[in-house]
């Protein structure tokens, strides 16, 4: 069976979402990042980068996202969860989740994980401040340029749109109103529809 190492706010919800929506059976391991789960020996044996999300398999470990996620879609076929049999809809879904992967979510990760890339205080509290700037441009491009709609790769629900509500969470905490993307917007309340993805979101809030 398939094992999730995720946490909560983390990226990770993208790849329980996709888990969920295959209707696969999978085991859930919950990291509690306030404990710093993620850099005890037991799951750093597990995930040697101390991040979330990774998926253990009967293969081994994959860890990032856009790979957990097409890899899913490929396991399980009959869940449509990508087009997995066309090269050039297929390399379009990997280059969306790359996007929000290399450059969405590091936008982000400078309001609460700016000491990767300082030491210096001030450069990390000027981190902070670009943030929301960062992030309007980041959904800018994505309102116009990568959301088809209602989903992401058009008329078909895909591992793109379980990634995209994922990092649309993050958009409140980083001080940018949603309602400025009525694409966007539109399509987070579609993700918030789905009963896979309320069974996710559900079990976040029992824990």
């Amino acid at each position: 069976m398939l094992k999730l190492f995720t946490a909560a706010g983390t990226c990770a919800l993208a790849s329980h979402i996709t888990l969920e929506e295959s209707g696969a059976p999978y085991e859930i391991a919950r990291l509690d990042f306030a404990r710093e789960d993620q850099r005890k020996p037991d799951y750093l044996a597990v995930n040697p980068k101390g991040r979330v999300p990774a998926l253990a398999t009967t293969q081994g470990v994959l860890t990032e996202t856009p790979t957990i996620l097409v890899y899913l879609a490929q396991l399980f076929p009959a869940a449509k969860l990508a087009p997995i049999d066309d090269a050039w809809a297929l390399a379009r879904v990997q280059s969306i989740n790359s996007y929000l992967c290399s450059t969405v979510h590091v936008a982000h990760a400078h309001r609460s994980r700016g000491k990767r890339w300082a030491d210096d205080d001030a450069v990390v509290e000027a981190l902070k401040k670009k943030v929301g700037a960062n992030m309007i441009d980041c959904f800018t491009l994505i309102e116009a340029e990568m959301l088809q709609g209602p989903w992401v790769m058009g008329d078909t629900f895909s591992v793109c749109d379980a990634y995209l509500f994922t990092v649309a969470r993050w958009l409140d905490g980083d001080g940018v109103d949603i309602a400025r993307f009525p694409k966007v917007a539109a399509h987070f309340k579609l993700m918030q529809a789905r009963p896979a993805v309320q069974r996710v979101l559900a079990a976040y809030v029992a824990k």
